[in-house]
């Protein structure tokens, strides 16, 4: 009685623009001493992004948030995407809540657990068609672990973010990087890049992040959109891959942003096949020849621990760990309606076979001479009986008493 009671004095619905000024405060009494990334992403495209989510696209569903309101005041904010293209997977991007001491709100009994946990009830809910979720918490942060713990989130891996130095990017470009075999990637690489990432990692991260050949695929839309995206934000995307000639598959992928902002690092993203740990000096010496000519900034990338060859490369490189992170999944399992088993003992054959009764009493009625079931007239004429055959055979015209019987007319 007492959740629901909770329940009922939280009023959940979707992020407007007038919320934002209360959402920076939200992150402000989280002890945050600068806007966090997400937020100043959330401010800048929350027009377009809403604009798009009015009609059929490949980013219609790109923005989904919430707020929590007690008391009409903001308490908490949570914002979700979809992870994968078909939608079966969804990620939660953010999640903020503030305490009830950071309001005038002397009547709240909720915690910042209980909004959290409303919050997330409700993405479940209302979105239906995903199978999985997925979530990226700071190792550290045991309350948003407590709280993904209790609604149904376990752990998935442990991935470690890395920064590599501007000195050590100079240090990679000057080694030529032996990649005879490097191409750019188009979209009829996509199956090569799809098996690729299938064979990079464990099962239940690939059942989980259910990614197919389309997700590796660009559309004209996207396209559209990341040419508008770099004339607003400068910066630069690379990619390539390796194809192996004799297995005839992609082996390694790069893709990587050159940002020309001040305050913003370089990023990549880095999938090598397992039997090909070789290339992780050759790929990170091509990329930093990439940047040569963009700002000198460190380069941020990350490893999973079910990649210790990465990891062990990187610690030798002189690469700084900047953030340690556990990434948590849940299974939406829908339940199936069942067919109900009926036993033989509980059908009525009496209400069955209705149909198949008399509608009246039968009445016996008696037997005649003319039912007789064998007459004379139903023996052949030509059949011959044998003489011993025929004295000791009976005659059929005459009746039991020896009495002989009338012919039957014809």
């Amino acid at each position: 009685m007492k959740a629901s009671a909770n329940h009922n004095l939280v009023t959940i619905r979707p992020l407007q623009y007038r919320d934002l000024d209360a959402i920076k405060q939200l992150w402000a009494n989280e002890g945050e001493t600068s806007t966090p990334e997400q937020f100043q992403q959330l401010r800048r495209w929350y027009g377009p992004l809403k604009l798009l989510s009015w009609f059929p696209n490949p980013y219609q569903h790109q923005f989904r948030a919430y707020v929590a309101l007690e008391q009409q005041q903001v308490r908490g904010l949570i914002q979700v995407s979809p992870f994968n293209r078909t939608r079966s997977t969804w990620r939660v991007e953010q999640l903020v809540v503030a305490p009830s001491s950071a309001f005038d709100l002397p009547e709240s009994t909720l915690t910042p657990n209980e909004v959290g946990n409303q919050l997330l009830r409700h993405c479940f809910q209302s979105v239906v068609e995903a199978h999985n979720w997925v979530v990226e918490v700071d190792i550290n942060d045991k309350l948003a672990l407590g709280l993904y713990r209790q609604t149904g989130f376990q752990p998935l891996a442990e991935l470690t973010y890395w920064a590599i130095a501007p000195e050590i990017l100079e240090t990679l470009a000057v080694r030529e990087a032996d990649l005879p075999n490097l191409l750019p990637v188009t979209n009829a690489d996509a199956q090569l890049l799809y098996q690729l990432d299938t064979v990079a990692m464990p099962p239940l991260l690939r059942q989980v992040f259910d990614r197919q050949i389309h997700d590796f695929k660009s559309t004209i839309f996207q396209s559209v959109l990341n040419t508008v995206n770099r004339w607003l934000q400068p910066e630069r995307p690379f990619s390539g891959y390796v194809f192996e000639l004799q297995r005839q598959a992609a082996i390694g992928y790069f893709k990587m942003w050159a940002v020309r902002q001040d305050n913003c690092p370089h990023k990549a993203e880095l999938t090598v096949h397992p039997a090909y740990t070789w290339l992780y000096p050759e790929l990170l010496s091509q990329m930093a020849k990439l940047l040569e000519n963009a700002p000198s900034k460190p380069l941020h990338l990350a490893s999973a621990d079910y990649q210790p060859e990465r990891e062990e490369y990187l610690t030798q490189l002189g690469a700084e760990r900047i953030e340690h992170t556990l990434l948590m999944s849940r299974s939406v399992w829908h339940k199936v309606r069942e067919a109900k088993t009926i036993s033989l003992e509980a059908l009525h054959f009496s209400e069955m076979l209705k149909s198949l009764q008399p509608s009246r009493q039968p009445i016996p009625s008696p037997i005649t001479e003319k039912s007789s079931p064998l007459r004379s007239s139903q023996i052949s004429p030509n059949l011959e009986i044998s003489g011993s055959s025929a004295q000791s055979s009976p005659n059929l015209n005459e009746d039991s008493s020896g009495n002989q019987l009338p012919e039957a007319q014809n």
